[in-house]
């Protein structure tokens, strides 16, 4: 019972639908009374069973796909962390009273996850709507109707499915393209001076989310480089275009600009020019080991992270302005600089490192502060995998995820 007296079992078992709970490995935890009611199933014979142990595949009739599509979006939902409707699907459901005899069934699936804390999938729910009746009424004179209206909805449902089997093989060739052109235009940086780097840059999970994330490390004139990172708005080859171009840009314009505000403001005025550039947020930093400080300008970008030498972590949030293209009128963006010590690491990144659905980002933040002081005397390469293995969910995200580090 829930503090507020309100029993959520009683709750869910009582709702007028066909609703089951699964776990991430597709276990059964509950299903309401009606699912029980339309699935011909107890709750005895489903709590702890896999899903395609209690509705396997008919072995002796391939048509129907509905348990094959049912698994693909499932590990969809599990994969994205989104929810995914399906079309109508024609089911072969064996008879719980007569073992062997298979009933031909028409549901129409949502599926969706439940996030934990961490914005990691730990329960799944299924939502069944029962149409089955709708197309297979057996009466009288209404049995040819019903039979011609189920051969309807069947060629419908089927010629749905392959018009989604299509979009999706086109997503996975354009995700493959947009990839490619990342990483021609995303190379591993060559050495900056005497000092160590390390970056990453891990796509985003599904055929749809490539995306427009971009780092950058310059080296400028005395011994400064210059650091940035940024993501545009949007996803596919689109989006990974006009990475291309900003990135370009802006590493242009760093090797020239009077600091990384200057830097910024040149690119906000050439991202009016772009289209699809608009609400690009980006961070430019300039490293001077000459004066052993570091100055930044953001644009609406998340705080670069100096994780000093003792364990703590300072993110660098004084000169934060909105992402490019948010003005009407062109205002100079503000800039700050702080000191560094020896052994201090600067940490560059974007939002598919720290962000998680449905959750404040200062939580996220914190995480990346806490990985940051357990791993303080790693060196670049090693911390970069430590982030990403501590941070990124298991079955990654629905961003991407460019991130960058320099040992001070």
């Amino acid at each position: 019972m829930a503090e507020a007296g309100i029993d959520y079992a009683a709750v869910f078992r009582a709702i007028p639908g066909m609703v089951a709970v699964l776990t991430p490995e597709l276990r059964f935890v509950d299903a309401s009374e009606e699912f029980l009611r339309s699935s011909g199933r107890t709750r005895e014979s489903l709590v702890g069973r896999r899903l395609f142990e209690v509705f396997p595949d008919n072995p002796g009739d391939p048509a129907p796909t509905g348990t094959r599509n049912l698994g693909a979006s499932l590990e969809r939902v599990l994969a994205t962390g989104e929810r995914d409707t399906m079309a109508l699907q024609r089911y072969d459901v064996e008879s719980a009273e007569r073992p062997g005899e298979w009933e031909e069934r028409y549901w129409s699936p949502v599926n969706a996850p439940v996030l934990g804390p961490d914005g990691q999938v730990v329960l799944l729910l299924h939502r069944v709507e029962e149409v089955t009746a709708l197309i297979k009424a057996r009466s009288g004179p209404q049995d040819s109707h019903a039979r011609v209206l189920e051969a309807e909805l069947y060629t419908r449902a089927r010629e749905l499915q392959q018009v989604n089997e299509r979009l999706r093989e086109a997503h996975a060739r354009e995700r493959e393209v947009a990839l490619a052109l990342q990483d021609v235009m995303l190379p591993a940086p060559g050495p900056v001076g005497h000092h160590r780097a390390a970056v990453r840059y891990r796509p985003a999970v599904g055929s749809l989310n490539v995306c427009g994330d971009w780092y950058d490390l310059v080296d400028l004139p005395g011994d400064r480089i210059g650091v940035a990172v940024g993501d545009v708005v949007g996803h596919g080859l689109h989006a990974a275009g006009v990475m291309g171009l900003l990135r370009s840009a802006l590493s242009a314009a760093s090797r020239v600009a009077d600091g990384p505000a200057q830097a910024l403001e040149v690119l906000g005025l050439y991202a009016r020019s772009v289209e699809g550039a608009e609400n690009t947020t980006a961070v430019q930093t300039c490293v001077d080991w000459d004066t052993h400080t570091l100055t930044y300008s953001s644009a609406g970008h998340l705080p670069p992270a100096l994780l000093h030498a003792d364990g703590t972590v300072e993110f660098l949030d004084r000169a934060t302005d909105p992402p490019l293209g948010a003005r009407p009128e062109h205002v100079a963006r503000p800039q700050a600089t702080t000191a560094f010590g020896e052994g201090d690491t600067l940490v560059l990144y974007t939002d598919g490192l720290i962000e998680r659905r449905r959750e404040d980002i200062d939580a996220g933040l914190a995480r990346l502060a806490a990985s940051l002081g357990r791993h303080r005397t790693a060196d670049p390469e090693d911390l970069a995998d430590a982030l990403l293995l501590e941070l990124l969910p298991a079955g990654g995200t629905s961003d991407d995820t460019a991130l960058v580090i320099v040992r001070l």
